[in-house]
């Protein structure tokens, strides 16, 4: 499936906090001007109830993703072998998390996916892919629960970013990367690192966590879903590409058309977290349809 779109028209910046009131994304979706705790958006300064625990996340998390971290975790995941559930069980079983990262939201998992993928089925009817993509663009948060090994939070969420290259000093909290061992191992330190210019960034590993694992659940259960939607699964919490364009040398041709994509799920990812309830059974029914068509019924975890 071949999609092209014109590049989006509205740019927000968070970091300045000038977010208008009422700023409208392209199909009418109105953005907050705070998010769930009257801050604004991914402000990791502003003093909050969960500030502390945000940057003892990244802390953590920037000492422990290293290449060979990364590589154990693609070949002991990347087997598919922990369970067989559907898409909706799976939604189901995420609903008892909070994600520890997000400095934006403390709700139970559904009410994001359900966020987004309706505040994009507004503005967007006719792209039913991208409906879904909203929905499951999460679902590799499972990773938390027993059942796929209770990984620690570190290991799942947050900002992702390449390893096997230098870490660029726009990824948030960056000063505690000179704990991680890739930091000054001089294969991994370079621009490069153990990449080429314009490889792709299918060739380039990630680190490890929900976006990478949901990834290549889709990928292996042989989706129906266009590349689009994987390049947004595998890469929506990439800020440091898709919000300060960092890594861009990395990318390929087809990488750059998708980037597009992502510019746009990103700003439904991010602003539609609010207070605001969705009726789950009301909307299941049309979410159910989407997964029938793109997926199968079982799926291999």
């Amino acid at each position: 499936m071949t999609i092209s779109i014109e590049q989006p028209q509205i740019e927000v910046e968070v970091e300045d906090k000038k977010v208008p009131r009422e700023l409208v994304l392209d199909g009418g979706f109105m953005v907050p001007e705070t998010n769930s705790f009257g801050h604004t958006f991914r402000d990791y300064d502003v003093e909050s109830e969960r500030k502390k625990a945000v940057e003892e996340f990244y802390r953590t998390n920037h000492i422990h993703q290293t290449y060979d971290f990364v590589t154990r975790m693609r070949e002991e995941y990347g087997k598919l072998d922990r369970v067989e559930m559907s898409i909706w069980e799976c939604i189901e079983l995420l609903n008892e998390f909070i994600d520890d990262s997000d400095p934006d939201l403390d709700e139970p998992q559904i009410e994001h996916l359900l966020q987004t993928a309706e505040a994009i089925r507004k503005d967007y009817p006719d792209e039913d892919w991208l409906h879904l993509t909203g929905l499951i663009h999460d679902l590799g948060k499972v990773l938390l629960h027993q059942n796929f090994g209770q990984l620690p939070q570190w290991a799942v969420v947050g900002d992702t970013f390449p390893v096997g290259c230098a870490f660029d000093e726009c990824n948030v909290h960056h000063k505690y990367f000179k704990e991680n061992p890739d930091y000054s191992n001089p294969k991994y330190n370079t621009k490069l690192g153990a990449y080429s210019e314009g490889c792709g960034l299918d060739n380039v590993l990630m680190s490890w966590g929900h976006d990478d694992y949901m990834y290549l659940v889709a990928k292996e259960n042989k989706t129906t879903l266009p590349s689009a939607a994987l390049f947004i699964i595998r890469y929506h919490s990439f800020y440091p590409l898709h919000k300060h364009g960092a890594y861009q040398y990395l990318m390929n041709d087809e990488d750059k058309e998708n980037l597009k994509w992502l510019h746009i799920f990103n700003k439904y990812d991010l602003y539609s977290k609010s207070k605001v309830r969705i009726d789950v059974e009301k909307v299941k029914p049309y979410y159910l349809s989407l997964i029938e068509k793109y997926f199968p019924v079982k799926l291999r975890w």
